[in-house]
């Protein structure tokens, strides 16, 4: 029996379930070198902003039990270098780029998307309205269910391209913020960005952080990705990208059956450069065993009763 592995979110075919989640991949093509990037479903960019940003003071990555925490604060060179220097080269791929693109103001969101609507080879936006390492815009957008809402409709009034809103899980009820979004023409969802946490040098009797908190991702995070996927896959319509501590092909397969789509790998790129690989090849050889024809027959197929 001939797997088939591909699957379509928000209209952009995949060859496969499985992409990087942003900021744990560079642009791409960082791990050029380590891997053949053509493989994967689709590449999602580090957050790209308006103006370039610098990031936050070092320390800015800490290992923990089981994850690590972080908090780069989303440096990246900014629009116009992303435009002209990052973008052309991931042409080549053969694969389709989502961009992910964060601001501090409703208005630097939409210049984004409009921006990136005539930018050839986009083939979606990935709004990061979820990132809790920024002090302004990030998870303030994404904590309030208008907020959400009200970004998600800017951005989709600014353009054309498929809208995917990246959500936290730092809220009280992450179903009212999914259905926000829909509400407001969300193409899909993806979850759940990192949880914020810190970590404090005793000795010292002072934060190890630079930022002094940051975003724990890694194994630990997994249950409760697992569980926020879960609710939000019974609380929209549209697709739900699923993430948060996916370190083999076994834990992407748990997120699907958990109603996700597709899924994205962030830590275990770290760990692994490579892993990514892996991981389509271990679903394909699943869904041999299982006599799984179509990889979207996994999608929501967790059996509660």
């Amino acid at each position: 029996m001939r797997s088939d592995l591909t699957v379509e979110i928000a209209g952009i075919r995949m060859k496969n379930p499985v992409m990087d989640a942003s900021g744990t991949f560079g642009f791409g093509v960082e791990y050029q070198p380590l891997m053949d990037i053509s493989r994967l479903g689709a590449l999602v960019t580090k957050s790209v902003t308006l103006e370039p940003v610098c990031g936050n003071p070092p320390p800015r990555i800490w290992e923990t039990a089981g994850g690590m925490l972080n908090s780069i604060g989303l440096q990246n060179p900014g629009l116009e270098v992303f435009l002209a220097e990052k973008l052309p080269l991931l042409h080549g791929f053969n694969l389709p780029v989502l961009v992910n693109i964060a601001g501090k103001t409703l208005e630097e969101y939409v210049a984004l998307a409009a921006a990136l609507e005539q930018a050839p080879g986009v083939a979606g936006l990935e709004v990061n309205i979820s990132c809790p390492n920024v002090k302004e815009g990030g998870m303030a957008f994404g904590a309030d269910p208008s907020s959400a809402a009200a970004v998600t409709k800017a951005v989709r009034a600014a353009s054309s391209l498929p809208v995917i809103v990246k959500l936290s899980p730092n809220v009280t009820d992450i179903t009212v913020i999914a259905r926000a979004v829909e509400g407001a023409g969300a193409s899909a969802i993806s979850l759940i960005n990192t949880l914020a946490g810190m970590a404090i040098d005793h000795e010292k009797r002072r934060p190890i952080l630079g930022n002094v908190t940051g975003g724990l991702s890694g194994p630990a995070v997994k249950p409760v990705a697992l569980y926020q996927v879960w609710r939000v896959c019974q609380a929209v319509r549209i697709p739900v990208i699923g993430m948060g501590g996916i370190m083999n092909a076994g834990d992407a397969i748990q997120f699907m059956l958990a109603g996700a789509a597709a899924v994205a790998v962030g830590a275990a790129n770290f760990v692994q450069p490579d892993v990514m690989l892996e991981i389509i090849d271990g679903i394909e050889d699943y869904m041999v065993r299982h006599r799984v024809a179509k990889v979207n027959q996994l999608v929501g197929a967790l059996e509660i009763t």
